[in-house]
């Protein structure tokens, strides 16, 4: 899910990712949500509440309810009736939101915006479904293009190069936040709200209510993004499998321990090791201990980039990142980064790091089928939902409408998965207060040369699709939350032992250790592209494990360096080089080798999703 974009005076254009992450204050907030109606507008709302909460009436008597209901016309009152349930909002809720788009929208109806996204459940959804309601209720054409990830950034980098308008709005990943803050060439939603688009801002957008949107929030505090969805990566594992007794009372015999969920690196090498040699067979058919993917290709960057270091403890504690080494393992001093390599205070070849990839080759050799080291992220996405694969240690929670299809052997009769996700297990350098996995969010961007008038009326589309009108079916269908109220929902709790874990992770606080790609990064679209290729080196064993994480510390100083002569916001002053021995043998990251295993650690599930 990486993506392609160039710095506007770089030529290199490759797949990547760009995160950064700053806690949003609830004073931001509160303030660029509470917009209220001018007194010429008719009064659909009475006002919003401090964190812009629907406020209804409750003076309306039942002929102004009428009212209401009949300026829907019967087509527009059947979205809200069948397709936009369930949802978090009463039918009077909607039907308010719905008058409120109608009303705002009088002023673009018959114009046609363009705008485009990746290709994943939630996107299909909106595409083809929402898009279409929110004709009906507007009368605003949306063109609404799905592609592929890197089709859609090589799209926005091929807009901002030219000036030309070729979509309206992009949904694209949080990641890109690091180019959006430095570059300063996207029209931020703080500035949506506050100035630009305040009369078009809905009321009910309760930006409070997002789950995500500290991704999308830079360092000076402006909200880039507007997410519409997002998704961890996450333990997948066999719960039919991890509840057999026989399997039970052979591991701890084995082991020591019981077999449950992997609190470490150690106890998913353990129960790897059980299933692909000590079991070897289930029904008469070969099953492996582990699954991953590693064919030389821009999707392997993004499997190690997307915080496998972090999982394996390299960077500092502190979320959502570390501080002053990040996941990366690039060192930020007064939000300049100032190396990656042990040598300039970074820990990206540090002894963390070089544990963390062998690990990654080892266990693909060891336990993973055979063909995964041919395959990419896309091809191997299925492979665990044939049936022959007992647990995964890096699964995207986007993959749930996929692996809960009714037929499937991993699904039940009665329409339960026999898997289940879970918090992931951390490596041995890992410390308590260090954020501990990947979350993605995919969020709305418009760029600051947008028409205005494009850009309000593309605003308005934005909005409708993540508002809590639509937010709560939206979820159901793509498995990919945006909104607290729709997580604590009673229909998610009645939907939860069908989503296989799902829920427990997004009620849990373990969502908060599981985090994008921060502001140490500059041009994670720059740098991207050292990944898998390092990567790529190290697993066809052109170069050793060591080597290879020493060649890509040098390149991501290097990419750093130039850097220095750009004019960018917080930009790189890299520090000079010396002994690797000076930086480690001070406190923090890059740790110093830690050559003694730990004892490998489970715990049930319940536990297990509570421990954070």
């Amino acid at each position: 899910m990486q993506k392609l974009i160039p710095l506007l005076n770089t030529s290199i254009v490759i797949i990547t990712k760009v995160l950064l992450r700053v806690v949003v204050s609830v004073t931001l907030s509160t303030a660029v949500v509470a917009t209220t109606v001018s007194a010429a507008e008719p009064q659909i709302f009475d006002k919003a509440d401090p964190q812009g909460k629907l406020l209804v009436n409750s003076q309306l008597d039942h002929t102004q309810q009428d009212t209401y209901e009949q300026q829907l016309n019967p087509q527009q009152l059947q979205w809200l009736k069948s397709e936009f349930q369930p949802s978090t909002l009463s039918l009077a809720e909607q039907k308010k939101e719905m008058l409120w788009f109608q009303h705002k929208a009088q002023a673009f109806k018959g114009m046609e915006i363009r705008v485009v996204s990746e290709r994943i459940n939630t996107h299909q959804y909106e595409a083809n479904v929402l898009a279409k309601a929110f004709f009906d209720i507007t009368g605003i054409h949306v063109i609404h293009e799905l592609t592929n990830e890197d089709d859609v950034i090589k799209k926005f980098s091929a807009q901002l190069m030219t000036g030309q308008r070729l979509y309206d709005a992009y949904i694209s990943d949080s990641d890109l936040i690091g180019s959006h803050f430095r570059q300063q060439h996207v029209m931020s939603i703080t500035d949506l709200i506050n100035h630009h688009a305040k009369d078009f801002t809905l009321p009910t957008l309760d930006l409070s209510d997002f789950i995500g949107l500290a991704f999308t929030t830079g360092p000076d505090g402006k909200i880039y993004q507007l997410p519409d969805q997002q998704f961890a990566n996450l333990y997948w594992y066999r719960s039919d499998w991890f509840a057999n007794s026989d399997y039970q009372k052979r591991f701890e015999s084995k082991y020591g321990y019981p077999l449950g969920i992997p609190q470490n690196w150690q106890a998913y090498e353990d129960i790897a090791n059980f299933f692909t040699n000590d079991i070897g067979e289930i029904a008469g058919a070969k099953v492996y201990g582990h699954m991953d993917f590693a064919k030389s290709d821009p999707s392997l960057g993004w499997r190690i980039s997307d915080a496998w270091l972090s999982m394996a403890g390299v960077g500092d504690k502190g979320l959502p990142n570390g501080l002053p080494v990040d996941e990366w393992g690039i060192r930020v001093e007064d939000c300049r980064p100032v190396g990656a390599s042990v040598e300039r205070g970074g820990a990206l070849n540090s002894p963390a790091a070089i544990y963390a990839i062998e690990k990654y080759k080892e266990w693909l050799i060891k336990y993973a089928p055979p063909e995964a080291k041919q395959l990419t992220f896309s091809e191997s996405g299925d492979w665990a939902a044939k049936g022959n694969i007992a647990q995964q240690i890096f699964w995207y929670t986007a993959f749930v409408p996929d692996y809960t299809k009714k037929g499937l052997s991993v699904m039940n009769n009665d329409g339960t998965p026999k898997w289940r996700v879970a918090p992931s297990p951390v490596g041995k350098y890992w410390q308590k207060g260090m954020k501990s996995g990947y979350q993605d969010t995919g969020a709305w961007t418009f760029l600051n040369h947008t028409p205005e008038e494009n850009q309000i009326a593309a605003w308005l589309y934005a909005q409708f699709v993540v508002s809590k009108t639509v937010s709560l079916k939206k979820t159901l269908v793509g498995a990919t939350p945006i909104r607290q109220s729709d997580i604590a929902s009673d229909i998610m709790t009645e939907q939860a032992p069908y989503l296989g874990g799902l829920v427990e992770f997004y009620r849990s606080h373990a969502r908060d250790v599981w985090t994008p790609t921060g502001t140490n990064v500059p041009d994670y679209p720059g740098m991207a592209g050292y990944w898998w290729q390092a990567i790529s080196r190290i697993i066809e064993g052109e170069l050793s494990v060591t080597d290879g994480m020493n060649a890509l510390a040098a390149q991501i100083d290097q990419h750093l360096i130039r850097l220095q002569d750009q004019d960018l916001i917080c930009g790189p002053k890299v520090n000079k080089q010396v002994k690797p021995s000076i930086w480690l043998n001070k406190p923090g990251s890059p740790k110093q080798l830690m050559p003694e295993e730990v004892k490998g650690k489970t715990l049930p599930f319940e536990e297990a999703i509570n421990a954070w």
